[in-house]
């Protein structure tokens, strides 16, 4: 577990004010207390003050891909991930596409929901919730059906927490002579996603995750040419993304009401961002609270649902333990009363509970998170926290 798990520089993170909890979940996160502050004041949304807020957003984001080529260009659009995931779906796959979904979890899912909904072809690859989908099966996938036009992947699958060697995915990909999508909405800003060493047409992320801003928008980065051949792909008005690229090229504008508020946020967000150390020291910083938080609940007796080859430094999934006095609604209350807002699990194959590795916290404070977990362990009358043996057998069937 000990990738990005160093940085020569660490920055201090800020604790939460007025009594806020610590949000361990994969976003909405805990900000900055200057996050937060840039929210007090009013902007016009078709001011030239705002244009140019909208304009530093874009070249902001775009600094972070690590290429200089002027291919890519970086399109924000209003509301959730999810919507900007659709948006990227519905404005990048024509009608006669056919897209294959590598799922390994809920996200991997909704996108096959999403292409169903909006009526685009596919296939899906399922691998479950303990493995991640590989090169080799996209190649094999790809060769068995030479319709298939696109591949889209999730970069980490915050319901697992598995992180996705989208590397080879996308060698495999573009081996094939086929186009790659990535919802990298858990990933971008603490995972290196750089368009000159892994290819893609396109990826989605959000204000809300790795660079630590509040919900919102989310922005789409896409090739040039890609974006172009977008027109008049879309099922969605709102959510088109060549037309919203059109509109910001021209006017410098959203099409519609943008959340003002959260763009002024968000550049505080990634302000912060390169004064830490931009991607890698981001990740650094969120794999040392991963790192530490693990070993103290493996001390504690909790099982991690992935081996550690697949842990990101995102979000933890934990077992439930098997022991009869462990409820998990009560754990999430007494965490609370401890400070920290944990998530509950997300899996079809075993309960579980998640624990987020992201926003304002460090190393010392997931060393009182697991504290915490301890302390709510005592007052529950739970003796071991280790989950059910069919739990484990099958990780390790599955994992082998």
């Amino acid at each position: 577990m000990d990738q990005n798990s160093t940085h020569s520089n660490p920055v201090p993170v800020d604790p939460p004010r007025h009594g806020e909890p610590y949000l361990l979940t994969p976003g909405p996160l805990t900000t900055a207390n200057g996050v937060k502050e840039q929210m007090l004041r009013d902007w016009g949304s078709w001011d030239a003050d705002f244009r140019e807020m909208t304009a530093r957003l874009r070249s902001g984001i775009l600094a972070l891909i690590g290429s200089n080529s002027g291919e890519f260009d970086c399109v924000p659009m209003q509301g959730s991930g999810t919507f900007a995931v659709e948006a990227m779906l519905g404005s990048f796959l024509p009608g006669t596409s056919k897209t294959l979904v590598l799922s390994n979890g809920a996200y991997g899912k909704r996108t096959a929901q999403t292409l169903a909904r909006i009526g685009r072809d596919h296939v899906v690859v399922d691998k479950g919730d303990y493995l991640p989908p590989r090169g080799s099966e996209v190649a094999d996938a790809l060769k068995a059906d030479p319709s298939i036009t696109h591949v889209v992947v999730v970069h980490c699958e915050t319901s697992s927490g598995i992180l996705n060697p989208v590397a080879e995915i996308s060698e495999a990909t573009y081996a094939a002579g086929r186009k790659l999508l990535i919802d990298s909405m858990s990933a971008f800003g603490a995972i290196p996603l750089e368009m000159d060493k892994i290819r893609c047409e396109a990826f989605v992320s959000s204000a809300n995750k790795c660079i630590e801003g509040v919900p919102g928008f989310g922005f789409v980065v896409a090739r040039k040419n890609e974006l172009e051949a977008a027109a008049g792909n879309c099922h969605s008005l709102s959510l088109d993304v060549h037309d919203q690229w059109v509109t910001m090229e021209k006017t410098g504008q959203w099409r519609f009401t943008p959340p003002t508020h959260v763009v002024a946020a968000f550049l505080e967000a990634l302000r912060l961002h390169r004064e830490e150390g931009g991607v890698d020291g981001r990740g650094a910083r969120y794999a040392r609270n991963r790192d530490v938080m693990v070993q103290g609940m493996r001390g504690l007796g909790f099982e991690t649902l992935l081996t550690d080859r697949w842990l990101s430094p995102i979000i933890v999934t934990f077992f439930n333990p098997a022991d009869k006095a462990f409820e998990f609604g009560k754990f999430y209350q007494l965490m609370k009363d401890s400070g920290f807002i944990i998530y509950p699990g997300k899996l079809t194959v075993a309960d579980s509970f998640r624990i987020g590795c992201i926003g304002q916290i460090d190393e010392r404070v997931m060393a009182d998170v697991v504290a915490a977990a301890g302390r709510a362990l005592k007052k529950m009358g739970v003796t071991d926290a280790r989950p059910p043996q069919s739990a484990l057998s099958e990780r390790a069937k599955l994992a082998a």
